[in-house]
């Protein structure tokens, strides 16, 4: 990674041998990120090593995680607690396991991707947002290594693959905006408040309660009554969540509905409402990032 820093100018004294201020248009945005993009790629590689640096499992970690998981949540709700007619319920959790790992982790890691970076940004320059997407793109590896276990397990179970999950590219690229649009915006915050990480951290897990990775969408009630308010769960979860969506699009194609024996296909509607949010957050992180961005090298 260094080689690919040694052409790009520094700074001194806190300031940058340019000025940064100068607004870029969207197109000097992007042949900015093109001709970085070797950084991008080095800067991936790097964080994947490092994860598995003088680990005993390695790699193979990715492939126990999720299944160590699955058979927790399987004893759990099905021998410990009896009577669960969710069938298959191995491939059930796991559909729902994996891509929440993915969200839970690349949150987690983006919020500190700036401030992990502190030295690197007060030296050099280069598009800060490469900072987050490398997070990102790290645990994109990690995600895809734990997907293949599962397409194993669908074949398995008797599942396969059908034209359905089709679906899965796209729910897979709502989840990236999503995802970076959040990254972006608490690695910013993150600079400026360092407990940022400790919220986040509440606030995952209970997001993670929220979310039907466990349970299955359907069973969530018609209604609900809090403070005298009378409320859809279903519907105030698909608008206020868009994990929920995500989450249930991977299920409904790879695993199907607690109403079908297999895969179905989603409702493009949802899908194309939660695109809709994901890309609004994405704008949000972005211009948040973007504005701040020039602040990151005197506050670190």
């Amino acid at each position: 990674m260094t080689s690919e820093l040694n052409d790009v100018p520094q700074q001194t004294g806190g300031a940058r041998l340019y000025d940064t201020n100068v607004a870029q248009t969207w197109q000097e945005k992007w042949q900015e990120l093109v001709h970085y993009r070797s950084l991008l790629k080095n800067s991936v590689i790097r964080d994947v090593k490092v994860r598995y640096k003088n680990s005993f499992l390695g790699i193979l970690w990715s492939l126990l995680n999720p299944l160590l998981m699955m058979v927790v949540y399987t004893v759990l709700f099905t021998i410990l607690i009896p009577n669960n007619s969710i069938r298959m319920y191995p491939i059930f959790i796991l559909v729902a396991l994996i891509p929440w790992q993915f969200f839970s982790g690349s949150l987690m890691g983006g919020a500190v991707s700036i401030t992990s970076n502190a030295s690197l940004v007060r030296k050099v320059y280069f598009p800060r947002i490469m900072l987050p997407t490398s997070v990102l793109l790290s645990n994109l590896v990690n995600f895809l290594l734990a997907f293949s276990v599962l397409l194993v397990l669908l074949f398995g179970f008797g599942i396969g693959l059908t034209i359905h999950a089709l679906w899965v590219p796209p729910i897979l690229l709502t989840q990236l905006i999503f995802m970076l649009g959040l990254m972006m915006l608490l690695g910013t915050v993150h600079v400026f408040y360092r407990d940022v990480v400790m919220v986040l951290d509440v606030v995952i897990l209970a997001w993670f309660f929220l979310t039907p990775i466990f349970y299955p969408f359907e069973r969530l009630g018609e209604s609900a009554t809090i403070m005298g308010i009378t409320f859809s769960p279903a519907v105030v979860m698909r608008w206020l969540n868009p994990m929920a969506s995500i989450i249930d699009g991977y299920r409904t194609v790879l695993w199907g509905t607690e109403n079908s024996n297999g895969p179905v296909s989603m409702d493009p509607s949802y899908l194309l409402r939660t695109f809709v949010t994901a890309v609004i957050v994405f704008v949000i992180g972005y211009f948040v990032f973007q504005r701040y961005e020039q602040s990151f090298a005197e506050k670190l």
